[in-house]
Parts: structure tokens; sequence; C-alpha cells
């Protein structure tokens, strides 16, 4: 157990500086633009280091950490893709045109900025249902990652931890607005990375460096699970077998559920709204790349390297230890492989990674259910501060309470089920957006309806990890999927997204072939 008294110092200097940050937040924001994109008036490195912490958090160093553990040094092209479609493509190919239109529209949210572009009231108030519904599921994992931790090292009841995270965000959050969001997780990007590589030193330390520990790593072969081995994985130091089970979950699932779906992210979209000039998001990629690289590498880097510690010390592999649960794998080194003052400091860095995230979720979520779906409802088109809270306010509400419902051992699954739904219902309708020079709703509307119903049915009838839990399709036809192997373990984005963009094609097609047959009317 750790010293309480140093983690309470520890704490309260870090929770001191959160807490004066959002304050600093709150006395810039004096007007609704202020409250929901910051008044556009953030800085390259404020900016670089907010949506890297927003992206970054206890899903990737707690879920995908101890996913890492069980998969091996594969996770590593999910840094890869961060790295060239989360940080290069998301800012130079999207994030200035998003700046810039948001600008001429004057959108003030992920679904305000496609309802104006295609100037369809369905486009606004279908993706804010969507993210009003799908969101929270991705907060409560992030809260669970962090009450984990919590519990493992200080033995708190989980359910205590999950109303502090939530009670201590939402402080600034409710006040401060994406003002006190984005100062605050600049601050806690900058403890994320600081903590992340302490612990990519300490964890050469304990397995003998960097050479032998990988060497060690890969002579253990022997020892992944047999059910694993079975999926296809050899190695944690290689790849699986191309096309078996094992490489579809960790290509499809993991690396490309995550690395494209953070391209259609309405809490890291919002950002680029907030970007002072196309300047300011040039600058912040020479921020981005380096964050996300040494992030996520030291993730995936430190979580196959467990095998290594915990077989030398108890004779077992890191799954086998953690109960055979991913989840409890990094707290549970963390807690036994390292000094006491690095549990502190680990615990803080949690802390950071769960706060910038949530922040920026509960942010989306409040002014989401504040503008978009209130202007639905009162029939306002007016931004309101007051109202943007007390929708935050009910948001977070909803996220606490699924977080204490949820089960263990989701934390990787919900990131990814929000993440692939996201690209899924938004990317195409996203991308045909800011790159078309007149765009027509109803293309969008067809990829947005397409895209999300076929991720949905996916997941219910063939994706076994969703089907088996939902069991709707053992209610309804007496089997846990419709389809056998391969097919249960491929992912819903994959067969989502390329719905979804054969549905904005087509939809062009007919507006095309409309069009052509009306000008000949006419003529």
């Amino acid at each position: 157990m750790v010293d309480m008294k140093l983690f309470i110092l520890c704490a309260t200097v870090f929770l001191g500086v959160t807490l004066y940050l959002g304050y600093v937040g709150y006395k810039q924001t004096k007007s609704a633009d202020d409250y929901m994109i910051a008044g556009k008036k953030i800085s390259p490195a404020v900016l670089a280091l907010s949506y890297g912490s927003a992206f970054i958090s206890t899903s990737a160093i707690i879920g995908f950490g101890g996913m890492s553990a069980a998969y091996g040094t594969g996770l590593m092209w999910l840094t890869v893709l961060c790295i060239l479609v989360g940080v290069i493509i998301a800012f130079i190919f999207f994030g200035k045109r998003i700046r810039r239109l948001g600008g001429q529209l004057g959108a003030v949210t992920f679904p305000d900025l496609l309802g104006k572009r295609f100037d369809s009231p369905f486009m606004q108030y279908a993706s804010a249902a969507m993210i009003l519904i799908a969101m929270p599921l991705y907060c409560a994992a992030i809260i669970i990652g962090g009450a984990n931790f919590i519990d493992v090292t200080f033995g708190i009841d989980k359910n205590m931890a999950i109303l502090g995270f939530a009670v201590i965000t939402a402080s600034y959050v409710i006040f401060g607005g994406l003002i006190a969001v984005m100062y605050t997780d600049a601050m806690q990007g900058a403890l994320i990375l600081i903590g992340l590589t302490i612990l990519l030193i300490l964890t050469f330390v304990a397995v003998g460096g960097p050479i032998e520990g990988f060497t060690t790593l890969s002579e253990m072969s022997p020892q992944i699970p047999l059910e694993l081995q079975e999926a296809g994985l050899r190695s944690w130091t290689a790849m699986p077998e191309f096309g078996s089970n094992a490489w579809l979950t960790l290509i499809t699932t993991i690396v490309m559920g995550v690395g494209i779906g953070v391209l259609a992210q309405p809490q890291l979209t919002v950002r680029f709204l907030s970007a002072k000039d196309d300047r300011s998001i040039n600058r912040a990629v020479a921020i981005g790349g380096p964050f996300m690289l040494l992030t996520t590498g030291i993730a995936f880097t430190v979580g196959p390297l467990t095998n290594v510690w915990f077989w030398d010390k108890q004779g077992q592999i890191a799954l086998e230890a953690a109960g055979n649960d991913v989840d409890q794998i990094i707290p549970l080194f963390i807690n036994n492989a390292t000094p006491e003052l690095y549990v502190v400091i680990f615990l803080l860095v949690l802390l950071a990674a769960a706060m910038s995230t949530l922040s920026s979720l509960f942010h989306a979520m409040g002014t989401t259910a504040g503008y978009d779906l209130y202007k639905h409802v009162s029939g306002r088109d007016r931004p309101s501060k007051r109202i943007a809270q007390l929708g935050t306010i009910a948001m977070i509400a909803v996220s606490v309470a699924l977080a204490i419902i949820m089960p263990e051992n989701i934390i990787v699954r919900a990131t990814a089920i929000f993440m692939g739904l996201c690209a899924s219902a938004f990317l195409p309708a996203l991308t045909y957006a800011i790159y078309s020079k007149q765009p027509s709703s109803f293309p969008a509307r067809l990829s947005l309806i397409s895209g999300s119903l076929s991720w949905l049915i996916w997941t219910i009838f063939v994706h076994e990890a969703e089907a088996g839990a939902l069991g709707i399709c053992q209610a309804l036809f007496g089997k846990t999927t419709l389809l056998g192997a391969p097919f249960t373990v491929i992912n819903p984005l994959v067969i989502g997204l390329p719905i979804a963009i054969i549905a904005l094609t087509l939809g062009l097609i007919v507006e095309s072939r409309v069009d052509s047959m009306s000008e000949a009317e006419i003529a």
C-alpha cells in the first residue's frame, strides 16, 4: 500500500494547479462562444497538448497497455496510425478546413457544423442523438480505468473513486467551458508525458534493459496462453499469423478501430474550431506528433514487457497474475515493480489522463445537449452558456451511472465501440462536408444512416464480443451470432465505414442523375 500522506500531498498540489487553471478559464469565459469554442484564441502548444491528452486517456494507458501485454508488440501499429492519422492527417487535411468552415458558418459544436454545412436539421439532430447515446459509454470506460488503479493501490471502494473523478472534473468543466478544459488538458498532457517517460525507464531497469527484456520476451513464446496460440498469436514480439482470429482482432478492433476512429471524434474536432488560425494548427503538429509517439509508444512497450517481470518474479505471465483481467495488468505491475514514490506519480498521471479526456467528453456532451438538442426542443437557435452548463451536469450524471453498472474488463471494448461508431457514422459525411464546394444533404444523410445502421447490425448479430454480451441475437435466433468465424472477430468498423462510403457515393450519383434529368426537362 502506498503512503497516503505522500499521495495526499502530491494530489493536493496537482488538484490545486488543475483548479487554478480551471479558474483562469472561468475568468476568461465571458460569452457562449468562449464557453463552447474557447473564443477561437487557443495557442498552438495548448491546442496540441490538449488534443493529445484528450485522446490519450486511461483507455490507452490502462486498457490498451494491458491489451498489449496479452497481444504483444503488434499494438505498435496503433502508434503508427495515431501519428499518421490522428495527428498529420487530422491536423493538416481536416483541422485547417474545419477551422475555416466553422468560422464561416458560425458553428459551435460538431453536430452544429454538420447541420449548417448541409443545411440539414436532420444531420444536426441525428448526430447529436448518436453522441448523447454513445459518448457516455466511452466516458464510463475512462472513469473505470482510473477507479481500477485506485482500487488496486488504496483499496478504496471503486464507486467512491468514480464519484470523486466526476465531481472534481465537473467542477471546472461546468463553470469554465472549453477554455478551462484546454488549459487543464495542456498541463495534464505535460504530466502524462513526464510520467510515462519515467515509467519506460523504470520498466527497462526492472527487466534488465531493452535488449535483454525483449530477447527474454521473445523466448517466452511457449508461455502464450493456449487460446491465444490457437487464435494465431505465436510470439509477443511479432504480429499474429496473417488472417488469424488474433490478427483480425488486433488489426480491425484495436488498430483500425482506434487509429481511424480518431478522425471523426466530436470532442477532438471541436478543438480545431478553437484555433486562432491555420498557422497555429501547423505549429501544433510539431508538438502533437512527438506527444503521440511517446505516450502510445511507451504504453505499448511497457505492456508486453510486464510478462518478463511477472514471469521472473512470480512464475506467471502478466495475464495470469492479473486474474485474466487485462485492465488490471498495468496497475498490478506499477504497484509491484516500481518504487513507492512512482506509484504516487503514476496515480497522478492516471488522474491527469482520466480528467483530461473526461473533461473533453463532458464538454462535448454538455454543449451537444445544451445547444443542439435544446435547439430542437425549444426552437431557439442561439447558444446559451447556462443551458450548456445544465446539459453538462445531466450528461455527467448519466456517465457516472453507467460507470457504476458496467462490467469489468470493458475499457478497450468500450473505446473501440465509440471510435468505430464515430468513424462509420461521421467520417465520410465530415470528409464530404469539408472538401466539397457545394455539399448536398441527401448523400450525407444516406451515409450517416447506412454507416451507423450497418455498424449496429454487425455489432448486435455478428461481432461475438458484443453480440454475446447483449444477447439479442441469442434471444431472437437461438445462437450467439448469425455468422461463424472469422466474421465473428471482424470489427463492425470494417463493415460500417465502407458501407457509409458506398452510400455517400451512390447518393452523389443519384443526385447527379436527378439534376441532369431536371436540366434536360428545362431545356
